[in-house]
């Protein structure tokens, strides 16, 4: 009962503010331009400086090094996430605009807005190494491979035509990975965060979340919900987050038991938590970034949310038999 109430609470939270949004959206508080607006802010500049404060934060060398044998698991399940994912989108004819959104969703987690309050939820601050441990592998896997899919998903270029050697070092390089980047070398060599530059970028940082809510909001008022579905690529879309997902990292952990890499309980739950969890709140943006179907990707970040309520007590009881 504790796990579904936890479940409950975190999720009212994001509903509320994704409430707010659409009214003001609704009685035209916010213009035309100000999804746009708000979501160039959020990848460029919100987005690395709550990366780069959330590393300094919750990893030092020494955890970095300790993590090490259990990034193998969560790292594995990711590339075996992305090969699926591809195949479905091959075999199943997933339309473009909605390719790259797709394999994001069944592969990347939605960590930090969700996982990590609901991680000390359930487990405590004993449980905060271990999630750091997903968190690494879903940062880099979604700001260094998951934003080129959506990018490279762009309907609106024409890839016949397009330079075959051109490099576009934006797409290579988005600026929520070069925050990462420099978090992890800045924590390597020690360098300290004068408290200003600290306070500045913790309240920037903090503006993810709710910009990120609000711009979901937005789409959806535009869209109208009504217009919200469970088509086939949505339901797709919804199983490889809340199926495939977790069960190829129990499937990982299970088999590397049989090798005698045996993890901790408590690492194995908090892992396989936290591949369950919805999917990436900025997805709408990313997708509005490159010209991509926005309305799919509202739609099932959305709805994960909302699933999620009923799926972490389901995977908690699962947990048992890991």
């Amino acid at each position: 009962m504790r796990v579904f109430l936890t479940s409950v609470s975190s999720v009212t939270v994001i509903v509320l503010i994704m409430a707010l949004g659409y009214v003001l959206r609704k009685k035209q508080w916010f213009s035309d331009d100000f999804g746009k607006n708000i979501s160039s802010l959020i990848t460029k500049i919100a987005l690395p400086a709550s990366i780069f404060m959330a590393v300094m934060k919750n990893l030092t060398r020494d955890k970095l090094l300790s993590l090490s044998t259990g990034l193998l698991f969560p790292a594995l399940a990711v590339v075996i996430g992305y090969l699926i994912a591809w195949i479905a989108v091959k075999v199943l004819k997933i339309q473009p605009g909605r390719r790259g959104i797709f394999m994001n969703a069944v592969v990347n987690a939605n960590t930090i807005f969700i996982g990590m309050p609901l991680n000390n939820a359930l487990f405590g601050d004993k449980a905060t190494t271990y999630f750091l441990i997903y968190y690494i592998v879903n940062t880099v896997s979604t700001w260094a491979f998951g934003v080129f899919l959506i990018s490279n998903d762009d309907p609106t270029i024409d890839k016949n035509t397009q330079k075959k050697h051109e490099i576009n070092w934006k797409k290579i390089l988005p600026m929520p990975l070069v925050g990462f980047i420099v978090a992890i070398f800045w924590m390597l060599l020690k360098l300290p965060v004068p408290n200003f530059a600290g306070e500045t970028l913790t309240y920037v940082g903090s503006l993810v979340t709710p910009l990120s809510l609000i711009y979901i909001s937005i789409v959806l008022a535009d869209a109208g919900l009504n217009n919200m579905r469970l088509d086939r690529d949505s339901v797709l879309a919804l199983l490889g987050r809340f199926v495939l997902s977790p069960v190829i990292l129990i499937f990982l952990i299970k088999f590397g038991a049989g090798f005698g890499l045996n993890l901790p309980a408590l690492m194995r739950q908090t892992l396989v938590v936290q591949s369950a969890t919805p999917m990436l709140a900025v997805l709408p943006i990313l997708a509005n970034e490159a010209h991509g179907d926005v309305k799919y990707a509202t739609n099932i970040v959305t709805i994960s949310t909302v699933a999620f309520i009923l799926v972490v007590p389901i995977l908690m009881g699962i947990l048992q038999f890991i």
